[in-house]
């Protein structure tokens, strides 16, 4: 018994090798990741482990009954032999994976195979090896996750086995003779065929281990490809950005070369066949104008590419589209050697870098829309200049015409001043503090003259940060809404006051005034809700606190303090760098960084 024991652990041996180049077939591993097979997967999974189950019974140990001694393999079975044999792994495997129609198919082929092989014990092995797939299927049913668990399956072969050896016993004949055969070979097959199943499983799980540390290292590699490509992106799809972008995928995968199109033309080419595929040239492949017709990704081999070049060393491509909101806006080239370089896992994850470099154009254009849009309503609430002003001064000038010439000439040149500062700031998104300033003063020389002597305006300015940049009539509504709200019905000494000064990283700029005040239930909404009507307080407040915060951010916003008949204060802080400045340091920051690298 021991003997043969030793001798069934080594041809367990060619089971387990055939085990692991099963496990190195595409059909299996789809067939063990699958919850449910198809029509084609099931036929070949009956056929798969009916065959295996043939091999497991010709692996086998055969020897005659009654002088139990050991004998060679043979294909064909005296009527007084048996076989000790692993054909139950293959059936079992086949019920736990494949479910009943494969387990019980399966067990059918190799039952019959072994009942036509002969011997005493033919039709009981035969009939045990069916219910081996039949019992295997229900217990899969019963316990999904068995196929997580070796000792389970141990077990579960032992079992089967064991059923065997009972129905060898009950069935075969003559009886003595089979009692006998299974008390020398019933413990050797039951745990053999125990073994065998449990290293067939963890084969199994090693190379689902391998796939998906294969899969992690491949997410790994798309984000840290996603992170390098994202700023390179910020601008959209030109030459430039695609070079840089091609650069880092041909750095990071293992393809021969790597291009990017639009829908014309190449806008980048990296790698082999560089000398033919170049920038700014004609789409070289028919097969590329095919994707972006179809818009779906193309796997093609040499005799698909259909390069103009008759000689180009292009072996094989993966070309996949760039969308942008269900358009075709490019294609992605992905070059190889050979066609064999391009397993499933490489086919999954030049999908995901193709849409995931879509995502980051479409982000990109969407971007771009937003700061077109904001700029736009920057530009609209630049723009709007109160027509009660206008107004108010216009008659002012037609009453000193006559009586204080000089001084309407003086006015008209102040508002012709005024109202050039207030076409050129819809053109810029940003000034200098010095410009705001000489804008407010033209303004406030006007006021100054309908004012008749009753206002004093002074000026508490850093001069260090007149070259702060800060958005154009940011001030001017502020010193506007005093003028026109606060001093309303103060009959003398109007005192505003125009503050610029440092405070930390930022400059606080601030216009107080010592007239009405607020109320201060009306304070609340100053700056963060339009008036009910056009001639209302607050029009000008809203639109400057909105561009500040658009521009800046919710920490720039308009912060208000009043009491009523003492005066208002109103302050807000811009960093001390302009925004262009900004970006440029951050753009010379992440050059920095990518030389570093």
């Amino acid at each position: 018994m021991f003997e043969l024991l030793l001798l069934m652990l080594e041809r367990l041996g060619l089971i387990v090798m055939l085990a692991f180049i099963a496990t190195r077939m595409r059909f299996f591993r789809v067939m063990v990741k699958s919850t449910r097979l198809t029509r084609k997967q099931t036929w070949t999974a009956i056929l798969f482990f009916g065959a295996f189950g043939i091999i497991g019974t010709y692996s086998g140990v055969t020897f005659q009954a009654e002088s139990l001694v050991l004998q060679r393999i043979t294909f064909g079975i005296q009527e007084d032999a048996a076989i000790a044999n692993f054909r139950v792994i293959g059936v079992v495997l086949a019920g736990l994976f494949g479910g009943y129609k494969v387990g019980l198919s399966a067990g059918l082929i190799a039952g019959v195979h072994r009942m036509l092989l002969g011997g005493f014990t033919a039709f009981s092995c035969g009939i045990a090896t069916i219910i081996a797939g039949l019992f295997a299927a229900f217990y899969r049913s019963k316990n999904p996750n068995a196929v997580n668990r070796p000792l389970s399956i141990f077990l579960l072969g032992a079992l089967a086995e064991t059923v065997q050896m009972g129905l060898i016993a009950l069935l075969a004949n003559p009886t003595a003779a089979a009692i006998s055969l299974v008390q020398t070979i019933g413990l050797p097959m039951i745990v053999a065929n125990g073994i065998g199943c449990t290293l067939f499983l963890l084969i199994i799980q090693s190379v689902t281990k391998e796939e998906q540390k294969a899969g992690a290292l491949q997410a790994q590699k798309s984000l840290r490809i996603a992170e390098q490509t994202l700023a390179h992106f910020k601008h959209g799809l030109s030459s430039h950005s695609a070079k840089e972008v091609c650069d880092i995928l041909y750095k990071e995968l293992n393809a021969c070369a790597i291009a990017m199109t639009n829908q014309d033309m190449i806008l980048a080419h990296i790698g082999v066949a560089a000398d033919h595929h170049k920038t700014n040239m004609s789409i070289q492949t028919k097969l590329t104008a095919e994707v972006i017709a179809k818009k779906q990704m193309i796997i093609a081999g040499d005799d698909e590419i259909h390069c103009k070049e008759p000689n180009c060393p292009l072996g094989a491509a993966v070309i996949a589209p760039l969308i942008i909101r269900a358009e075709v806006v490019g294609t992605l080239k992905f070059y190889f050697h050979s066609k064999k370089e391009i397993t499933e896992l490489e086919t999954e994850m030049l999908s995901g870098l193709t849409n995931l470099l879509s995502s980051q154009l479409e982000l990109a254009e969407a971007d771009r829309a937003y700061q077109l849009a904001k700029e736009a309503e920057i530009n609209a609430l630049q723009a709007q200049i109160s027509p009660h002003f206008l107004f108010n001064t216009l008659n002012t000038v037609i009453s000193l015409i006559r009586i204080e010439p000089m001084k309407a000439r003086t006015m008209l040149h102040s508002l012709a001043q005024f109202l050039r500062q207030n076409v050129s700031a819809t053109t810029t998104k940003l000034h200098s503090l010095a410009e705001e300033l000489h804008h407010i003063k033209a303004y406030l020389s006007i006021e100054e003259v309908r004012f008749e002597g009753r206002l004093t305006v002074q000026y508490k300015i850093d001069e260090r940060f007149l070259h702060v940049s800060i958005p154009p009539l940011t001030l001017q509504p502020l010193v506007e809404n005093a003028m026109k709200h606060g001093f309303k019905n103060k009959r003398s000494d109007c005192v505003l006051i125009i503050s610029v000064q440092e405070q930390g990283e930022d400059v606080v700029l601030s216009v107080q005034d010592n007239g009405a005040g607020f109320d201060p239930d009306k304070l609340k909404k100053l700056g963060n809700e339009l008036p009910a009507t056009d001639s209302g307080t607050g029009i000008g407040l809203y639109n400057s606190n909105k561009r500040l915060q658009m521009m800046y951010g919710p920490e720039a916003s308009l912060a208000f303090s009043a009491e009523p008949g003492r005066g208002t204060l109103v302050r807000f802080r811009i960093p001390k760098l302009a925004r262009k400045d900004r970006e440029h340091h951050e753009h010379e920051e992440q050059t920095d960084s990518h030389a570093g690298r």
